[in-house]
C-alpha cells in the first residue's frame, strides 16, 4: 500500500517539500493509526480480564453464601404481610412464643433476593438457573440455556460473553453449581445425587461507564496523536526548507545560469553535508564543460570548414562523374547500335551465301558472339542510366491507371520463347481485373525482370506461380520459382549495384532497378521466407487506384 502511494506522489507535479512532507504524514498517521488500535485492543482485553476476575469473584462469593445457608439448613427472616411463604420448602414457616411469623428461604430465593437488591443499586445482578426449573421465575434464557447444555455435557466448566441488553452493554459470566451433600434434602426427590449438575449462576456487570472510559481514552489518544504529527510535520517543514531546500534552490540556479549560457564562475555552496559535496561536484563538472566547451567550438569549426571543402568537392566530382556517365553512355550508345546494326546485316548476308562450309559456320558463330556482346554492352548502358537517373532524382514517371493483371499476362507472352524449349509454365493467381497507379513502362520493366530472374534459375519442366493479392489499398505481387532459393545471408544483398549470384550471365543491375523504380512508386520489394529447397519468392507492392496517386 505503501509503495502504491509513494508512486502516486512520484507522478503529481508537486515539490519535494510537500512530497517529503505529505509522505511523512501517511507514514506517521498510518503508524499512529496502528498504534492506537494495538493499544484500544489491549487495554479492552484488560479490562474484559478485570471484569472476568470480579465476576469470577461474585460468582464464588454467592457461592459461599449459599452453601452457608445450605449447610444450616436454610434461614429464617421475618414475614411481612406482602411476603409469601415457599411452597416448595417444608416447614416454610414459624412461630416465635410473642406471635411473630417466620417465613423459610432456600439458598436459591437468598440469591435471587441478593440479586434483586444489588440489580437496584445498577452495580451488577445475578440468576440462578437450571434446565429442571422447580421455580419457573428462574428459567434461563438463551446464554444460559446454551452455557447449561454444555455443562450437562461436560464440554465446558464456564462461559462468558460481551452482551447488549436494553441499549446497555454487560459482561455476563456463568458458572455451573454441583449437587451438593446439603443440597439433597430439597432436591433428592428430583434425582439429584451429589456431584451433578444442579444448574448454574449467572453474573452480569455492567459495561457502559468502562466502555465509556474506553472511548474517552481512545478520544485522548487520537487528539495527542494529532497534535505530536503537527508539531512533528511544521518541525520537518522548517527543516526541510532550511536544510535542503534553500541549498537546492541555489543549486537549481546556478545549474540554470550555466545552462543559459552564464559564464559566471560559479561557487560551492556551503552547508557542510551532502549537499556541499554535490554542489563541489557541480562546480567542477561546470569547470571541465566550459574547457570542453571552449576546444569543442575550435574542434567544430574546424571540421566545419573541413566538411564545407569536402562538401564542395564532393560536388564537383559528382557533377562531373554525372556528366562523364552522360557522355560515355551517349558515346557508346551510338557504336553499339552501328555495331550490332552491322553485325545483323552481315549475318543476313552470310546466311543467304548458298555455299555451305566450315568457313562460313565459324563466321557466323564469330559474328553471334560479337552480337550478343554488343548486346549485353547496350543494356549494361542502358542500365547505367536508368540506375543513375534513379540515384540523382532525375527518374521521370507517367502515373496512369494500369491493368496489372493484362500487363503480367503481356510480359508473360512477350517471354514465352525463352520457356517453350525448357516447358516451364505460367500460373496466375488473381482476380480478373486488379487497377493500380503506375507508370506501365517501368512497371513493365521490373515485371520482366524479375520473371526473367525466375526462368533462369527454374528448372525445365516447373512452373513459376505470380500470385496478385489487393489489401488495404494496397496491391501485392508475388512471383514464385522452384529453383534453388535464395540463401539466408545473401537476401539482404541481392539489389545492391553490381551483385550477382553464382556464375549467372548479367550486369548485376537488374535488381537495383527494380527496387528504385518500386520505391519511386512508394512501394517495397523484398525476399519472402520460404522453406528450404521450396525455391524462392520476391514481392513488391504497389498502391491500388484507391490509394493516392502518385505525381508525375
Amino acid at each position: 500500500m505503501l509503495k502504491k502511494i509513494f508512486q502516486e506522489f512520484r507522478a503529481l507535479r508537486i515539490s519535494l517539500s510537500l512530497k517529503f512532507i505529505i509522505g511523512t504524514g501517511v507514514v506517521l498517521i498510518l503508524a499512529m493509526a496502528v498504534s492506537t488500535n494495538y493499544i484500544t485492543k489491549k487495554d479492552r482485553s484488560l479490562i474484559i480480564e478485570q471484569l472476568n476476575i470480579q465476576a469470577k469473584t461474585l460468582f464464588s462469593q454467592i457461592v459461599l453464601t449459599r452453601r452457608w445457608i445450605a449447610d444450616h439448613g436454610g434461614v429464617f427472616v421475618e414475614k411481612f404481610p406482602w411476603k409469601k411463604s415457599s411452597p416448595y420448602l417444608p416447614e416454610g414457616e414459624l412461630v416465635d412464643l410473642k406471635g411473630k411469623k417466620y417465613m423459610k428461604e432456600s439458598p436459591a430465593m437468598v440469591t435471587k433476593e441478593l440479586s434483586r437488591y444489588a440489580r437496584k443499586e445498577g452495580a451488577y445482578w445475578f440468576n440462578i438457573t437450571s434446565l429442571k426449573l422447580t421455580n419457573p421465575e428462574n428459567a434461563p434464557d438463551e446464554f444460559e440455556k446454551a452455557a447449561l447444555k454444555q455443562f450437562e455435557e461436560g464440554l465446558a466448566q464456564e462461559d462468558s460473553r460481551v452482551e447488549e441488553i436494553d441499549s446497555s452493554y454487560f459482561y455476563r459470566y456463568i458458572a455451573p453449581l454441583y449437587v451438593e451433600k446439603s443440597c439433597l434434602p430439597c432436591h433428592a426427590h428430583q434425582g439429584y445425587k451429589v456431584g451433578d449438575v444442579r444448574g448454574a449462576i449467572s453474573v452480569s456487570v455492567p459495561m457502559d461507564y468502562t466502555l465509556s472510559m474506553i472511548n474517552a481514552e481512545k478520544r485522548t489518544m487520537v487528539i495527542a496523536s494529532i497534535a505530536i504529527i503537527s508539531i512533528l510535520m511544521i518541525v520537518l517543514f522548517i527543516m526541510m526548507k532550511e536544510l535542503v531546500l534553500r541549498p537546492v534552490h541555489k543549486l537549481k540556479s546556478s545549474i540554470e545560469d550555466f545552462s543559459r549560457g552564464d559564464r559566471t564562475e560559479t561557487t560551492v555552496i556551503k552547508t557542510g553535508d551532502e549537499l556541499e559535496e554535490l554542489s563541489g561536484s557541480f562546480v567542477d563538472m561546470s569547470k571541465s564543460l566550459r574547457e570542453y566547451h571552449s576546444d569543442l567550438e575550435d574542434k567544430v569549426k574546424k571540421a566545419t570548414r573541413s566538411f564545407e571543402e569536402a562538401n564542395e568537392r564532393l560536388a564537383e566530382l559528382n557533377e562531373k562523374k554525372s556528366d562523364f556517365i552522360a557522355k560515355i553512355s551517349h558515346e557508346l550508345r551510338t557504336p553499339m547500335t552501328s555495331i550490332k546494326g552491322a553485325m545483323e546485316y552481315i549475318t543476313s548476308r552470310i546466311l543467304n551465301i548458298t555455299e555451305q562450309g566450315k568457313d562460313r559456320d565459324e563466321l557466323v558463330e564469330f559474328l553471334d558472339v560479337l552480337k550478343n556482346n554488343a548486346d549485353r554492352l547496350t543494356r549494361m548502358v542502358n542500365d547505367t542510366l536508368d540506375l543513375e537517373r534513379l540515384e540523382s532524382g532525375m527518374f521521370d514517371l507517367h502515373i496512369d491507371h494500369v491493368d496489372l493483371i493484362s500487363l503480367i499476362k503481356e510480359v508473360i507472352i512477350s517471354i514465352q520463347s525463352l520457356t517453350e524449349d525448357r516447358h516451364i509454365t505460367f500460373k496466375i493467381i488473381a482476380e480478373p481485373e486488379i487497377i493500380v497507379n503506375a507508370d506501365e513502362d517501368r512497371i513493365r520493366q521490373v515485371l520482366i525482370n524479375l520473371i526473367s530472374n525466375a526462368i533462369n534459375f527454374c528448372p525445365d519442366e516447373s512452373e513459376i506461380e505470380i500470385e496478385v493479392t489487393e489489401h488495404e489499398e494496397r496491391v501485392q505481387v508475388v512471383i514464385k520459382d522452384k529453383g534453388p532459393g535464395i540463401p539466408v545471408q545473401v537476401r539482404d544483398k541481392i539489389f545492391d549495384k553490381f551483385y550477382t549470384v553464382g556464375k549467372r550471365k548479367g550486369t548485376g543491375l537488374g535488381l537495383a532497378i527494380c527496387k528504385g523504380i518500386i520505391e519511386a512508386h512508394n512501394g517495397e520489394i523484398r525476399v519472402l521466407d520460404v522453406a528450404r529447397g521450396q525455391g524462392s519468392a520476391i514481392a513488391f507492392t504497389l498502391e491500388t487506384r484507391n490509394g493516392d496517386a502518385l505525381h508525375e
